[in-house]
């Protein structure tokens, strides 16, 4: 008898939070220790609370505000330049050394630098959340254009197609699952480089709420925040992989 991918993951779930469970209750105290950790019985508790209050919402608006921000100008110009990057010599002459002398450094280094550059701290968030999402993108378009058969190319210029026409008939739909790659990963980077940097600099948002939670030492809330925050970076990602299907739905397998 098969068993629903549905149930599977629900007894997943469900298994994690009886041991989570059983772990606080026993007090356990091996490696790790859980006599201080709070169960999940508190935990909800404290999440019922904070959904019964506007800050919650608002929090949760402004990182959701920062993360589209950021991600999609990383969309917008990691797709362009990844493009670019990979089919004009000259661009790639002239960008790939920046490029990769910026892409091993980590986004949340560039705090001090956003504090420096940008008079707000809002502005300097949702640059740190461009930088992280933008060289996924910009990484896998670059792939997914030196990836694709040179004989889909041959085939349109054969027909007459000029350079736009290839550029909208074939490199834009050839490279999209590669893409679509890129933008999933770069939204899993981004949400973790904007919830480090509403915890260093941030105002509010959900990331700066978790901080002040663990400094006030309400480590409930603290779960709270985590919990909220991986819901948050679940339903974006799913997002961008749901727009990828419906954009792909050309591919045979």
């Amino acid at each position: 008898m098969r068993i629903p991918p549905i149930v599977v993951r629900a007894a997943s779930l469900a298994a994690a939070l009886l041991a989570w469970h059983a772990l606080t209750s026993a007090n356990v105290r091996l490696w790790v220790r859980f006599d201080r950790f709070p169960g999940p019985l508190e935990v909800a508790r404290e999440f019922g609370r904070q959904l019964g209050q506007a800050r919650f919402y608002e929090d949760v608006a402004q990182s959701l505000v920062r993360i589209l921000s950021g991600f999609a100008l990383a969309a917008v110009l990691g797709i362009a330049l990844g493009i670019a990057v990979a089919r004009s010599r000259w661009a790639a002459n002239l960008l790939q050394p920046l490029f990769e002398v910026a892409r091993p450094i980590p986004a949340i280094a560039l705090v001090p630098v956003a504090i420096l550059l940008f008079p707000a701290n809002e502005q300097g968030i949702v640059f740190i959340t461009f930088v992280a999402a933008f060289f996924p993108v910009l990484v896998s378009t670059r792939h997914a254009v030196r990836a694709l058969p040179a004989v889909w190319e041959e085939a349109v210029r054969t027909l007459g197609g000029g350079r736009l026409r290839v550029l909208a008939q074939v490199v834009l739909p050839g490279v999209l699952p590669g893409v679509f790659g890129g933008l999933s990963v770069g939204m899993g980077v981004a949400w973790i480089c904007v919830i480090s940097a509403e915890m260093i600099s941030g105002d509010f948002g959900t990331g700066y709420r978790t901080w002040q939670a663990y400094t006030i030492v309400d480590y409930p809330g603290v779960l709270v925040g985590m919990i909220t925050i991986g819901l948050l970076g679940w339903l974006t990602s799913a997002a961008v992989e749901l727009a990828g299907r419906r954009l792909t739905r050309w591919r045979t397998s």
